[in-house]
């Protein structure tokens, strides 16, 4: 049950009495859905447009000053499920980027108030959409109800955890959007306007002026329940939503989940599910009700249908560890002895698939949900996946070659992987290694199959899920990589490679805080992961920090100095490092060893630059341009660092040094903004020269 830890601000009876009827008042912030069963907001064949987007998603279970009976048990993974609805292209379609994460530590009051006060009216629009969704818990203070932040001090609540009043004149006046969505599951979330002694609702949040949908885990003093039972641990609040915007809610069934939609379907299902224990509300503010929430156009046909009545899939298992699948969409994990409940459900026919790692997976099968009824499905899992020793043979075959490394050893490898899958053609892990090795040699069209191919065997193999992301990262598909790579880490969560690579990912989507998260986290987990600690400067360094950039280009440079020969038999998990700023080479990993120690050098030359460092920026400069002399940037960088010693000491030999790493920026590439630079540059140059009228040697 998540309910706020209040034992210091009550009397320890009191929240044990029989809750008294709501009050009118809270009668009135309950959803009033009289309108009939909505008409489409979407007509076959029309465009959905939708708008740029932003999210903070927060979720705390433990807090730093609590006592053990004030923890919760699921709001971190409740945060990690509607994270996942969110990115999803079939569900809210956010951009990875533009969702912020506070989870457990990381959501202090500080950072809440970073988030919402600078982040988002930093950030947002009129014609964006904006959601925010908070899970954790509620307390109530001096008349007044607030979210609490990691930090909250039970003897200082008032001055530690976050208004929520304050909350609603953020989303009401500083954010800016025509869609704003606030969902929060916590005991008193439903008092997100706090009232007054006469029980009236504070106004201000009611007669906003933009559009703002709030829907809430309960009402005031109503407890909000998180159990197992919601597909396997959620708090059932989120649990709908994240069903909702997945498409359950859509009740035309024309592809949109709309505002007032998401609301009747959070609200009926919660209701029933706690047998009326707990009601989520909604603010009776001006928002649209057709706003659109989440949007999947496979789901819309060509005409709508009636609004069905939900039904449940009650899932066991005969073992512990099996993943379930639902049409394809993984939706927890089954014990033995301990049944997954899928409340919420559409009626009809869905398809019902049991796997673990090692055995034949049961299903998928269809299976057919009714209105208003329980539909149990029995999972067997039962036979152990045996390799027929050919394919074992030619699995070992293709590992020998492929641990060799370099091009010639990646094509033995493949043909002996292929000819594994061709004797067992649901040997996955064949298929992951046949799919790194096409990764290698940088064939990303058969890449992509094999790596499909393996999760189509195993869809819970979170480390094809890892090497399938790192591929993506390759072709630029930086979204479709996150959401792989988010999906392996909930599925084997403490993978510091699965981490570094979303740093490289949110960094090169220009999210460098989300960058910088994730490279820190896969320090914290593996501080020699020398990779981490690359994209950790860089992302320090894209956000203009550089002097803490300094430190970790350094500590990579020291984890990665070996002899480069050595780095083609470095099993690199994926060779996703370097995509997307124009380093592709030949299919050896010694390439990437090399063109990692090029960039951060450069990083170390860039930043050195910017702190003025001069001397040692030639230093790195040089270094970078050993290791590639036809690099553009590296020869602008340190022509700009020779001007800036010129400055210094005026030494014309500095002036030549410098014009000829500007004429070697334009003879690489004439046609860059930083060769129409170099050439102004070249011109002033050439003015000093004239008036020195001094020698142009090099120092």
């Amino acid at each position: 049950m998540r309910q706020a830890w209040l034992g210091w601000l009550m009397l320890a009876g009191a929240w044990a009495q029989p809750q008294a009827p709501p009050s009118p008042a809270e009668q009135q912030r309950d959803l009033k859905f009289t309108r009939a069963p909505a008409s489409t907001v979407v007509k076959p064949g029309e465009e959905v447009v939708i708008p740029r987007s932003y999210a903070l998603v927060v979720g705390i279970s433990e807090y730093q000053n609590l006592p053990p009976q004030g923890q919760l048990r699921y709001p971190a993974r409740d945060a990690a499920a509607v994270y996942t609805s969110l990115i999803s292209p079939e569900g809210g379609q956010f951009p990875p980027e533009n969702v912020h994460r506070l989870i457990g530590r990381n959501a202090t009051l500080a950072n809440l108030m970073k988030e919402l006060e600078e982040w988002l009216p930093g950030v947002s629009r009129d014609e964006d959409r904006v959601v925010i969704y908070f899970a954790g818990h509620g307390f109530v203070s001096g008349g007044k109800a607030y979210l609490a932040p990691y930090d909250v001090s039970a003897g200082n609540i008032a001055g530690t955890a976050y208004p929520m009043e304050r909350l609603g004149q953020v989303m009401g006046s500083r954010i800016k959007a025509k869609w704003k969505v606030l969902l929060t599951d916590a005991c008193h979330s439903g008092a997100i306007t706090p009232e007054s002694e006469a029980q009236q609702i504070n106004a201000s949040l009611l007669n906003l002026d933009r559009s703002l949908f709030s829907l809430t885990a309960s009402r005031d003093r109503e407890q909000s329940f998180e159990s197992e039972i919601w597909g396997g641990g959620h708090g059932v609040f989120t649990y709908f939503v994240m069903k909702g915007i997945e498409g359950e809610a859509d009740e035309n069934v024309d592809g949109v989940v709309t505002a007032d939609e998401l609301g009747e379907y959070v609200r009926v299902n919660v209701r029933r599910e706690t047998k009326t224990r707990q009601n989520p509300t909604a603010e009776r503010g001006s928002y649209d009700p057709n706003m659109i929430l989440a949007f999947n156009p496979a789901r819309a046909p060509s005409a709508p249908a009636q609004p069905p009545k939900f039904g449940r899939l009650v899932i066991e298992s005969n073992m512990d560890g099996v993943e379930v699948f639902v049409d394809g969409k993984t939706q927890g994990v089954v014990d033995r002895n301990k049944p997954l409940q899928l409340p919420g459900i559409t009626p009809g026919v869905h398809t019902v698939q049991g796997v673990r790692m090692g055995y034949e997976p049961d299903g998928p099968r269809e299976e057919t949900v009714y209105p208003g009824q329980d539909t149990t499905v029995s999972l067997r899992i039962a036979i152990p996946r045996t390799r027929k020793k050919a394919a074992v043979d030619e699995f070992n075959e293709g590992m020998d070659s492929y641990q060799k490394g370099f091009e010639k050893n990646y094509l033995k490898a493949a043909e002996h992987f292929q000819k594994a899958m061709e004797v067992d053609g649901k040997y996955s892990q064949a298929a992951l290694y046949l799919g790194r090795v096409y990764h290698a040699l940088l064939d990303y069209d058969k890449a992509r199959a094999a790596f499909q191919r393996a999760l189509a065997i195993d869809p819970d193999y979170a480390e094809a899920q890892a090497s399938f992301g790192g591929m993506l990262l390759d072709v630029g598909d930086l979204d479709g990589a996150i959401r792989q790579l988010t999906a392996s880490l909930q599925r084997a969560p403490g993978n510091s490679l699965t981490s570094a690579l979303l740093a490289q990912a949110f960094t090169r989507k220009n999210a460098y805080v989300e960058g910088a998260k994730y490279a820190r986290e896969a320090i914290r987990l593996n501080p020699g992961h020398a990779e981490a600690h690359f994209w950790l400067a860089e992302a320090l360094r894209f956000d203009k920090k550089c002097p803490e950039a300094l430190g970790e280009y350094r500590e990579y440079l020291k984890l990665s100095d070996f002899d480069s020969k050595l780095a083609g038999k470095l099993n690199y998990y994926v060779l996703g490092y370097l995509t997307g700023m124009g380093k592709k080479k030949r299919a050896a990993q010694t390439d990437i060893w090399k063109e990692l120690q090029f960039m951060a050098s450069f990083g170390l030359c860039d930043c050195e630059r910017m702190t003025r460092q001069f001397d040692l920026a030639v230093g790195s400069c040089q270094k970078a341009l050993r290791l590639d002399e036809t690099d553009l940037y590296a020869h602008y960088a340190l022509a700009l660092v020779f001007t800036e010693k010129f400055n210094q000491s005026s030494s014309a030999g500095y002036l030549s040094a410098a014009k000829g790493h500007f004429e070697r920026v334009i003879q690489i590439n004439p046609e860059t903004v930083e060769a129409e630079r170099a050439k102004k540059y070249l011109g002033n140059i050439q003015q000093v020269v004239t008036q020195l009228g001094a020698s142009t040697s090099p120092p």
